[in-house]
């Protein structure tokens, strides 16, 4: 009797469990709308008030079709190498060692270090805000990221209730406040912001720059394929369509915002959500706002700490990190020693800045040319590696390959070079510190080149536990 038919069908049934392209469309939706999203967006706006709308509305498209260039990119890279490394193996295989790492830690851990914390602070103050809790300073914060981190350890099935659940919260908020904003007529509050010194005196390049904040992250669905079923079809999906379902609700968002609040408010105000919802709904504005506060929250911080964590996990694998974040759990097999670090690291930055969300512009336009650069990496991947490997198993294909990751690099250095010398002199130093670390540990630990390929192997690794039979068998015949 035939032992491989049992095996088959295991397999099979493996491939119904894990996220689906529902879960995955929420988590970059989700990862789209946070309060440092809602925040950043309305300061750009004020920042950006002597602009006529079409202007505005012209680097608003720029920045989603940017966001669409790496979505094709990341589809094509993951679905090739199908690992949880992420951009760490994309820029192994394509670039070597030194870029693999300056891309990951740059473009990944270091933007999220002040990311997350800041994310997580901000609930902290709208808590305080609007409900005047009275707990020690920063602990709610510290309570929210480590429940979250303890669901993620818990395995893909609470990560998606969790995911699915904060996200559709949320943009039902978003949709409500777009709806009353189309209805009522303008009132805004007494002005009692002094103007912003910046209003009004930033480029063009800098607005897409704000604006393409909106549409960050989504490729940190690709280090979840491990968990993920049919990804040949739910990853490319997941990413266009979450992409398109933000440019909406931040078009429609920032226009009622600018229908509704003076430009002094929106670009000075340390809570420019709560003045938006407050001009709409009054004293319940701020019971909306919370809401949509601790949706928020939890819908950018999970699927980051799922993300990043999963993206250690397999660097550690490939040698490129400690080899204890590749430990995994002995019952729900997640990266639980990797969760458990990423969020001692988000800590550390609640722990030593203070709790005020000041600067929110300026981490905006940081944060964005951090994964810009990311970005950019990842786009010189694709091309290097149609080139060097054109017969390799590709399951998704970029359309019109290579003018979007062309398009890609042009728009997003231009965007870099439009940046502040004191926004990109900090970049500079942070990146610095990065490779000379990156050099270091290639060199004594790795022992490896700092710009030597290693060779690509796009089968599937033995612990895949979603991915469909498809996928699988277009690999097989095509190696």
């Amino acid at each position: 009797m035939s032992t491989s038919a049992p095996s088959l069908s295991a397999s099979a049934a493996l491939a119904q469990k894990g996220l689906g392209r529902l879960t995955l469309t929420a988590t970059t939706v989700g990862l789209g709308i946070s309060q440092v999203g809602l925040v950043g967006v309305l300061q750009s706006l004020g920042l950006a008030a002597n602009y006529p709308v079409w202007v505005l509305a012209l680097a608003f498209v720029c920045a989603y079709l940017l966001a669409l260039t790496y979505a094709a990119t990341f589809s094509e890279l993951s679905l090739m190498m199908p690992h949880r490394g992420g951009l760490s193996t994309y820029t192994e295989v394509a670039l070597g060692n030194l870029p693999a790492l300056l891309a990951t830690y740059s473009g990944y851990v270091v933007v999220n270090l002040f990311g997350v914390p800041v994310e997580l602070m901000l609930l902290d103050s709208v808590l305080r805000e609007v409900v005047g809790i009275a707990v020690p300073s920063k602990l709610l914060a510290l309570g929210v990221l480590w429940l979250l981190a303890g669901l993620n350890i818990k395995g893909p099935d609470v990560f998606a209730a969790l995911q699915n659940t904060a996200t559709v919260f949320k943009v039902v908020l978003v949709v409500v406040i777009i709806t009353v904003a189309f209805v009522v007529t303008a009132h805004p509050p007494a002005p009692g912001v002094a103007p912003s010194k910046l209003t009004g005196q930033i480029g063009f390049g800098m607005i897409v720059g704000l604006f393409f904040w909106c549409f960050v992250g989504a490729e940190l669905v690709c280090p979840m394929i491990n968990d993920v079923r049919r990804p040949e079809r739910s990853i490319p999906s997941s990413m266009f369509w979450g992409l398109t379902i933000l440019a909406v609700l931040y078009g429609l968002y920032t226009w009622g915002a600018r229908k509704m609040l003076p430009a002094s408010v929106l670009s000075s105000s340390l809570f420019p959500h709560l003045e938006y919802c407050v001009s709409l709904f009054g004293k319940f504005g701020a019971i909306v706002l919370l809401f949509i506060a601790i949706s928020g929250t939890v819908g950018v911080v999970n699927p980051i700490i799922s993300g990043v964590s999963s993206m250690l996990a397999g660097m550690a694998k490939n040698g490129q990190a400690f080899a204890i974040l590749a430990r995994e759990h002995p019952r729900h097999g997640t990266p639980w020693i990797a969760i458990l670090v990423l969020a001692a690291c988000f800590s550390v930055p609640i722990l030593c800045f203070d709790d005020h969300a000041e600067s929110i512009t300026n981490l905006v336009v940081a944060a964005s040319m951090s994964w810009l650069i990311a970005y950019v990496i990842a786009h010189v991947n694709l091309i290097v590696l149609r080139r060097r490997y054109p017969k390799a198993a590709r399951p998704f294909r970029s359309p019109w390959f290579p003018l979007p990751q062309l398009v890609g690099i042009v728009g997003m250095v231009y965007v870099i070079g439009c940046n502040p010398p004191e926004v990109n002199r900090l970049a500079g130093y942070v990146l610095g510190g990065v490779a000379l670390m990156s050099v270091i540990w290639i060199r004594l630990v790795m022992k490896r080149g700092l710009f030597m390929p290693v060779k690509l192997n796009n089968s599937l690794p033995s612990t895949t536990s979603a991915v469909s039979d498809d996928l699988r068998s277009s690999m097989a015949d095509k190696l």
